[in-house]
């Protein structure tokens, strides 16, 4: 006597069909998040270029500072913001000048040298400067330059404080760009004889050269755009100071700053609206470079 067993019949049409709905409902999720938070972007971007792209193309903004609108000669109609871009520049340059040369040395030791109690702290450090509010960061410095040792402050000491939180940003995309390098080559110059320090100079760096300069690129941006270390330590002027280790300099953050105190007026209007232009478009071409020398090299696996 044959006995035969039934087997369940395995039907694929329902999951099947579950696994549907729900990949079609988290695409749309999705594609909402994006649109919500793309609104208010588009809007900043729509209302800062219809009220301050103008002034861009007026023949004193990249000409001038904002000397000529003080007496003796007094011209209030005087839109010119060369002395906030220089600044802005200036201050962010002496800023990747202090923060990357620290930030590309911590990136190396966390990946090639780091081990131990010490490789954590450093990290758990690194993640802390990258949370810390910038104006800590402008607290600090200020604590330190004015009530420790009584000095006067300088634009520099903007600069330092925008260091610190430069430092994170770029020490965290360094770390990554140089975990991308295969160890492989790392193996083959060990193989060959050649100490660790010179194939980290002459192998992985280059290697992962384009990451790191991105990165640098990258925070270079952010700290353009920083408002509160300036407003501390850097005291606005309307006039054009080339100099950072002496007197005030302004920059575009403070002169959106300044000019919004006096928005009632139609020139401080046209001057901020102009001011929050040039910053945007300053952040975004250097984002942009950015973006591009990491396209033009990648690291490859």
């Amino acid at each position: 006597m044959s006995s035969t067993t039934a087997r369940p019949e395995v039907t694929f049409g329902s999951k099947s069909s579950g696994r549907a709905i729900r990949n079609t409902v988290a695409t749309v999720l999705v594609w909402a998040a994006f649109l919500i938070a793309l609104i208010p972007l588009g809007w900043i971007m729509w209302t800062v270029l219809t009220k301050g792209l103008h002034v861009l193309f007026t023949g004193t903004w990249w000409q001038k500072d904002q000397s000529g609108a003080l007496p003796p000669g007094f011209d209030h109609n005087v839109r010119g913001a060369r002395h906030a871009l220089v600044g802005t520049l200036e201050m962010s340059v002496v800023t990747s000048v202090i923060a990357i040369p620290i930030a590309i040395m911590t990136a190396i030791y966390l990946v090639e040298y780091g081990r131990g109690k010490v490789a954590r702290l450093v990290s758990f450090m690194v993640d802390i400067l990258s949370g810390i509010p910038s104006i800590v960061a402008a607290l600090f410095i200020y604590a330190i330059w004015v009530t420790t040792f009584g000095l006067k402050l300088i634009p520099v000491c903007a600069s330092i404080a925008l260091a610190m939180l430069m430092i994170p940003v770029v020490t965290r995309s360094t770390e990554e760009m140089l975990k991308l390098v295969p160890n492989e080559l790392r193996e083959a110059s060990y193989a060959l004889g050649v100490p660790k320090w010179k194939t980290i100079t002459r192998v992985v760096l280059p290697t992962s050269l384009s990451g790191i300069v991105t990165g640098a690129l990258l925070g270079f941006a952010r700290v353009a755009g920083e408002t509160a270390p300036l407003i501390l330590l850097a005291a606005y002027t309307q006039y054009l100071n080339e100099n950072i280790f002496s007197g005030n300099m302004a920059a575009l953050p403070t002169m959106i700053s300044t000019e919004f105190s006096n928005i009632g007026d139609a020139v401080s209007s046209e001057r901020l609206w102009g001011a929050a232009c040039t910053l945007i478009l300053l952040v975004l071409v250097i984002n942009l470079l950015g973006r591009l020398v990491g396209r033009l090299a990648k690291v490859k696996k």
